[in-house]
């Protein structure tokens, strides 16, 4: 009895999602833990970050950068989508 609870608990450890990173590890399934659009992004944010924060004169645009920094991607897609007239 305790065997077969042992090896319920080991089973439901495994993922059953269609990994195929074929290290054989255990890992929970995330359906965006093979991508790295988010790190992409988080550098883009920092380079953003710094850039409008060296540029800045004051406190307010300080802040103004930090807000376009959060939203280039967004605005860089519509331009992109603008000028590809898609």
């Amino acid at each position: 009895m305790e065997q077969n609870i042992k090896e319920e608990k080991k089973d439901s450890k495994k993922c059953d999602c269609d990994c195929v990173c074929g290290h054989g590890h255990v890992h929970r399934c995330r359906k965006w833990a093979h991508t790295s659009g988010g790190g992409v992004y988080g550098l883009g944010f920092l380079g953003a970050l710094i850039y409008y924060f060296q540029h800045a004169a004051n406190f307010q645009a300080g802040l103004f950068g930090l807000l376009k920094a959060i939203v280039w991607p967004a605005v860089f897609v519509y331009k992109a989508i603008e000028l590809w007239k898609i």
